[in-house]
């Protein structure tokens, strides 16, 4: 299977995270769009250039991306997906994005999941102080455990 992804985002979100994105997979470069939502440009200015930019994808299904549910990037998003071969998914974050490019090939349902995993496993309090610095309890795991 062959899933685009689109970013729709307040400008310049969208071609931000692609550029992130294509540092750490250069190869993504055709299966990522983006459309960069500008200030006070209506819906349907920035639908056009949406279904122009899905139109470049030449994908089976097309995973879209938007910022933030109810703002208007994900409200011109809304208007473009069917729910069948295109998804969308608010709330976009660098490693929901990556996790969407590694996992591009696998069926929407899967994608959309895995996607969603990695948006909330990608969201973390970070401790205040160096793991060096910080003493250990004694049922801490060791060093060499990781989560992820």
């Amino acid at each position: 299977m062959n899933n685009g992804i689109l970013i729709i985002a307040h400008a310049p979100l969208a071609s931000a995270l692609r550029s992130c994105a294509l540092h750490v997979f250069p190869e993504a470069a055709n299966h990522i769009g983006v459309l960069d939502v500008q200030p006070n440009v209506p819906v349907d200015e920035s639908l056009a250039a949406a279904r122009i930019t899905l139109s470049f994808l030449n994908a089976d299904g097309v995973l879209v991306l938007t910022d933030m549910f109810g703002a208007t990037p994900c409200n011109v998003a809304l208007k473009l997906v069917d729910g069948v071969s295109s998804r969308l998914v608010a709330g976009v974050n660098l490693p929901m994005l990556l996790r969407a490019v590694t996992y591009r090939n696998e069926s929407m349902d899967a994608l959309v999941a895995r996607v969603l995993a990695g948006g909330t496993q990608g969201v973390m309090q970070v401790a205040v102080t160096a793991p060096q610095n910080q003493q250990r309890k004694p049922n801490d795991q060791n060093y060499d455990d990781h989560q992820q």
